[in-house]
């Protein structure tokens, strides 16, 4: 999933109190929305993990997850939701790329519904188990293609995509409201390599653009795994 340029190593503990240092951490790095704050603190990393990974959960840094995929750093986590959110509330959300299901429970913690789509059948499998361990009854979790129509009859507040894109998928804006926004990793047209969080809004007939932060994601794919 996602990181961005340097990352600050944490005390590698599952305890609350580690957890706590975590989201001050992430304070101090320029996240300023208390209640994704409180989201990412509510949320317990290390279940997200690997059990031999645990003792690094709550470093901010991504950590791999198995299929050649990772779960995102704690900052990028809280940057996207905080960007979906942009001080408003959430009532519906899309995510695209469930991964193992942290970025999926702290939207859980904000949104009143998730959908989640996953395109690698394993994943979908550890993020179910995830989800479940923590009681959490609010996320639609699907096996398929978050790259296209997802064939769906919904209507969300916001899209998250949690995998980094060549170009906008635009067919994904038919299930977004005119005042819901989309925020993805985009790559950079003119530097190769290099991704940036987008955010794009509907004005008028057309959408706006506006970047943020430099990111590195795993590319976005198509087809189902």
């Amino acid at each position: 999933m996602g990181t961005r340029g340097p990352t600050h190593t944490g005390i590698g503990m599952t305890s609350d109190r580690t957890r706590a240092r975590m989201v001050e951490r992430l304070r101090v790095e320029g996240i300023r929305d208390e209640i994704v704050l409180a989201a990412i603190n509510a949320v317990p990393r290390h279940i997200f993990v690997d059990e031999a990974l645990a003792i690094r959960a709550y470093d901010d840094a991504p950590l791999p997850i198995g299929e050649g995929q990772t779960i995102s750093q704690p900052w990028v986590v809280a940057r996207m939701t905080e960007l979906a959110r942009s001080g408003g509330a959430l009532d519906t959300v899309l995510e695209i790329g469930t991964g193992c299901g942290y970025q999926t429970a702290v939207l859980a913690h904000i949104a009143n519904t998730v959908y989640t789509v996953e395109r690698i059948g394993a994943l979908v499998a550890k993020a179910r188990r995830n989800l479940q361990a923590l009681k959490i009854k609010n996320v639609r979790l699907k096996h398929g293609d978050g790259s296209s129509d997802l064939g769906e009859d919904l209507t969300v507040d916001a899209i998250i995509v949690t995998a980094g894109a060549t170009h906008v998928p635009t067919a994904l804006f038919r299930y977004l409201r005119a005042t819901g926004r989309m925020v993805l990793p985009l790559a950079n047209p003119d530097d190769a390599g290099t991704q940036r969080l987008t955010v794009i809004e509907e004005v008028g007939n057309g959408y706006r653009e506006q970047t943020f932060d430099a990111v590195r994601f795993v590319p976005l794919l198509p087809g189902i795994a």
